[in-house]
């Protein structure tokens, strides 16, 4: 497979000249150092670039297109919907049958205490929405020192000022001078990267427990708003987590009256074989993030799902200090609206959480028997359709790679020469997949036969 680019190209050239790529080493792509991936179209599982090249998406882009590519049902109601009325605000009360449409259909399929969505456009300014209202919910109950934000290391919450301090992975703090104040970060739930590994997975939770309530007493309850925890890591490695983690971190929320924001732009709308990842796992939020699925990325949507308790005090807050002091020029847009519904009608017309739940169980079965004892397979893991395979240099000790060699880039690289595409996620050498979920058992083969044979390749190599 080619996977060069065309020379002379002068779209090339434009991009290397004008474009400012995200997550990228912008002076090697600037130099012609890195490749340059022009892409043209899509069917199902598969993306083609201008090349030719026909690949399985195996990251679903950036695991969001749930539905898979070239749904025209999407596309012909953002275009009936551009036609009708490409735009009007959600100021003052104003609404279009678009937004206030998605709105029931969001909260139809959420947990049965939600009350409202705010609309915004990406997962990173819901996370923002999020903690405006905690402060102003807090402020509101004359509480104006509860503002600290408890994140967990490795969890993905977005890129802004404040989303990017929930983040917990040190990349998206570096030279940005962040984390911000008001945020602290606890343990991750990873068991496999437990720091004592004679922990079995409920003394693992118990510690996880013990050490945020440690954190709670160290801050002082009565200064922390709020959790923020996405139901299964995401960027941070694809981690489902261990076995009764919720049920041992919501008591000690609950304890210390802190809100819970269930970070589901990953996980919303199927990926887990759910509908949501809260109910999944049990958990309660006072907030649920949403994005991703929401549109299958057809259009920049997002939302935060408020609960009931926390709506009577912003309802309160109104009463007492008139409008708020909130909001988003393109806020439940009406093309992202119209994206949305046709896209949740797939949804659920294509039974995608049954089917992310069978098939992705067969994707993780096939996966750990042709890989799973690889000497340099540490885990095969995943739930639904979000999996990771986990590589080290030794799996008998768990000595992991030296970051310098860049092996799960390498694997993922020789998964595109066979035409999967892969991603290579940050903090590790992890290789993750998270597929369209209309993901068929034919096409799981071809990704387990790419990963198997360039992590063979990559270790002959090394």
């Amino acid at each position: 497979m080619n996977l060069e680019t065309l020379p002379n190209d002068m779209l090339d050239r434009w991009d290397r000249d004008n474009f400012m790529h995200p997550s990228t080493h912008l002076a090697q792509h600037a130099r012609g150092e890195s490749p340059s991936r022009i892409m043209t179209g899509g069917e199902g599982v598969y993306i083609q670039d201008r090349n030719g090249n026909r690949l399985l998406d195996a990251f679903a882009g950036l695991y969001c297109v749930n539905v898979g590519y070239g749904r025209q049902e999407i596309a012909e109601a953002i275009a009936d919907q551009a036609r009708e009325l490409a735009y009007y605000h959600a100021y003052v009360g104003h609404g279009t049958e678009a937004s206030i449409t998605l709105a029931k259909m969001v909260l139809d399929r959420a947990p049965d205490h939600m009350s409202k969505v705010y609309f915004g456009l990406s997962g990173s300014d819901a996370n923002e929405t999020n903690i405006k209202l905690i402060w102003y919910y807090n402020n509101i109950l004359g509480r104006p020192a509860k503002k600290k934000i408890i994140s967990r290391w490795r969890g993905y919450h977005g890129s802004g000022l404040m989303t990017g301090s929930l983040t917990g992975l040190r990349l998206f703090h570096a030279k940005f001078d962040l984390p911000l104040e008001n945020v602290i970060h606890t343990e991750a739930p990873y068991y496999y990267r437990r720091a004592d590994t004679s922990m079995d997975e409920a003394a693992f939770v118990a510690d996880c427990a013990a050490n945020l309530e440690a954190l709670i007493e160290q801050e002082g309850a009565d200064t922390i708003a709020a959790f923020i925890g996405e139901p299964a890591l995401g960027t941070g490695g694809l981690v489902p987590p261990p076995t009764g983690y919720w049920d041992a971190i919501q008591p000690i929320l609950h304890k210390h009256d802190i809100l819970l924001i269930a970070d589901e732009v990953v996980t919303g709308f199927g990926r887990l074989g759910s509908m949501f990842g809260s109910p999944h796992y049990g958990m309660r939020p006072d907030f649920i993030t949403i994005a991703k699925g929401l549109t299958s990325a057809y259009a920049p949507l997002s939302g935060s799902i408020i609960s009931d308790r926390v709506w009577k005090v912003l309802e309160q807050g109104t009463d007492e200090n008139g409008p708020i002091g909130h909001g988003w020029t393109y806020s439940a847009h009406p093309i992202g609206a119209a994206a949305g519904i046709a896209n949740l009608k797939l949804v659920d017309e294509m039974g995608l959480p049954a089917n992310a739940q069978t098939t992705g169980a067969y994707l993780k079965q096939s996966l750990t028997e042709a890989i799973g004892n690889h000497p340099n397979v540490g885990e095969v893991r995943g739930e639904g359709l979000l999996c990771a395979v986990e590589l080290v240099e030794d799996r008998d000790d768990r000595k992991f790679f030296d970051p310098a060699k860049r092996i799960a880039p390498t694997v993922v690289a020789k998964m595109a020469e066979r035409g999967v595409i892969a991603r290579a996620m940050p903090e590790g050498d992890i290789i993750g997949l998270a597929p369209p979920l209309c993901l068929a058992t034919v096409e799981a083969d071809k990704i387990v036969d790419a990963v198997r044979l360039s992590i063979e390749a990559t270790m002959r190599e090394s």
